[in-house]
């Protein structure tokens, strides 16, 4: 896509110069190509001084303007809303630019007709204003607004999209203007991305953006909690189930969430895999940002009306409503601000709990189970901590491009050297810890003969790991899948034994 952006603030050190230097970012993260034309750089007449503005002869500046405007497939306009309408330097541009010949033509045989000549093309506004946009909007009917993309350029063949308003500029504060620039940036993106629009294109999109490998082993391990009190009676629970929905749906919210927030890492990330770097689904262009806002929405609204049954048909409604607000804080908190637990070294503690920890202890409390009792408690702890070797080590391929975007992951706090150490160490733990639990009444019964498959499946990713560590490149600089795929499928004993154990 041709992009050219137009500047209509007077000023160059406007908030609407750094919304315009904004969207060119996104576009060109987009792939677009973006030409921009700064109107206060320019050196033209803005008043038709005769009869017809194609009479009156083009400056240099605007010669070349009308080159970029007959390039471009979208026209982006940013300028300040004064008094209700464009700044006189816009105005005066377009009266000068929009010439009979160049962007309409009337019919010869009845001039009450006209051809559209920029037919095709796209645009879209970006405004600041010290009126409340909504006010502007809905009281004042936008007039500057309709005046730019209805009367003129509509009236030249130009297709509006929506745009953006921001305001009101002299109460805002400078974080909510960060907000601001970081909104436009998005809608650059989302504009100027290039994807297929197709239904089974989008259905495609969304199911790579579900992510569903990651989903069976937190299903697992509510099963084992809830298996753990009821037996192979769990099953028959209508809590049971409600209870999965809830969390299925909290987890579809968490990894849209993290594709959301994670945007910035994902997109400088070259070595992503089927664990590691997104979905690629926004970075590839396959949804945008409002796609994933709807999705958010959607998958969250569905988890609370699936907690609310799931609520009611519990035993101990008490223990599940404090789980469950634990467990929608720390699932959607791992990316997403306030929290942002990821970003701050806390993001692989925080899956540990949220996919050890909440899942079992929710299996165990849905059924009836005291959120206090031992018993989940311990079948927790050495899946917990099994978990944590492979979200570390998820973090090596993405190193780099998390350091750059700011993500500070615990590869990219402790070095890469470091990560794999630790998780050496955390996989040696996690047997162990399944062994010592194997011997205490409070949970023989579900970690019996895990030994037989946990310590020899510790002892291969223990090698692998050290191989790892012997190789002269830099860990975060090899491919790690086979390591990865040993790390994620020691997580499964974990679930499984205590499964088979409890059927």
């Amino acid at each position: 896509m041709n992009v050219l952006l137009v500047l209509g603030h007077p000023r160059k050190d406007s908030l609407c110069a750094a919304l315009c230097a904004a969207w060119r970012e996104g576009a060109l993260a987009a792939g677009a190509n973006v030409r921009t034309l700064v109107l206060a750089d320019l050196a033209f007449d803005p008043y038709v001084r005769v009869h017809s503005p194609e009479q009156q002869p083009l400056e240099p500046d605007l010669q070349r303007a009308c080159e970029l405007i007959e390039w471009a497939d979208h026209l982006v306009f940013v300028h300040p809303t004064w008094w209700g309408c464009e700044p006189a330097l816009l105005k005066g541009f377009l009266e000068r630019v929009i010439m009979p010949g160049f962007a309409f033509r009337f019919d010869a045989s009845d001039s009450a007709t006209w051809q559209r000549l920029w037919r095709g093309k796209t645009s879209q506004i970006v405004t600041t204003m010290d009126t409340p946009p909504l006010l502007y909007r809905w009281f004042y009917l936008q007039p500057g607004h309709n005046a730019l993309a209805r009367a003129t350029l509509g009236f030249c063949g130009v297709r509006e999209r929506r745009g953006l308003r921001f305001g009101p500029v002299r109460l805002s504060s400078p974080p909510q203007r960060r907000r601001w620039l970081e909104r436009t940036r998005q809608a650059a993106f989302s504009t100027c991305i290039d994807r297929g629009d197709g239904p089974r294109d989008r259905f495609v999109a969304w199911l790579r953006a579900l992510r569903l490998q990651f989903y069976p082993m937190g299903w697992a391990a509510y099963a084992v909690g809830a298996m753990a009190f009821a037996g192979g009676s769990a099953f028959a629970s209508a809590a049971f189930w409600w209870g999965l929905l809830c969390l299925f749906a909290l987890q579809v919210a968490a990894v849209f969430t993290n594709e959301r927030f994670d945007f910035e890492s994902d997109r400088r990330n070259a070595a992503s895999g089927p664990f590691t770097g997104g979905s690629r689904a926004l970075v590839d262009g396959r949804l945008d940002f409002a796609d994933l806002r709807a999705g958010i929405a959607v998958a969250a609204t569905a988890a609370l009306v699936f907690a609310v049954f799931a609520i009611r048909l519990a035993p101990r409604p008490g223990d599940v409503i404090v789980l469950l607000a634990v467990a929608f804080l720390l699932t959607l908190g791992y990316t997403a601000p306030p929290l942002k637990l990821c970003h701050r070294g806390l993001g692989e503690v925080d899956v540990a709990i949220t996919h050890g920890f909440l899942t079992v202890l929710a299996g165990w409390v849905l059924q009836g189970g005291s959120a206090w009792a031992a018993t989940p408690w311990l079948l927790a702890l050495p899946l917990g901590t099994a978990v944590l070797p492979a979200i570390i080590l998820s973090g090596l391929p993405d190193h780099a491009a998390d350091a750059a975007a700011g993500k500070r992951t615990l590869a990219v706090r402790l070095g890469a050297r470091v990560a794999v150490w630790l998780a050496l160490v955390l996989a040696v733990v996690a047997a162990a810890l399944a062994i010592w639990i194997a011997r205490m009444p409070a949970a023989e019964f579900a970690y019996r003969n895990i030994v037989w498959g946990a310590v020899p499946w510790a002892g291969s990713l223990t090698l692998a790991l050290l191989a790892l560590l012997r190789k002269r490149h830099h860990p975060a600089d090899v491919r790690i899948d086979g390591v990865m795929m040993l790390a994620l499928a020691y997580m499964v004993w974990f679930v499984a034994v205590p499964i088979w154990n409890l059927r």
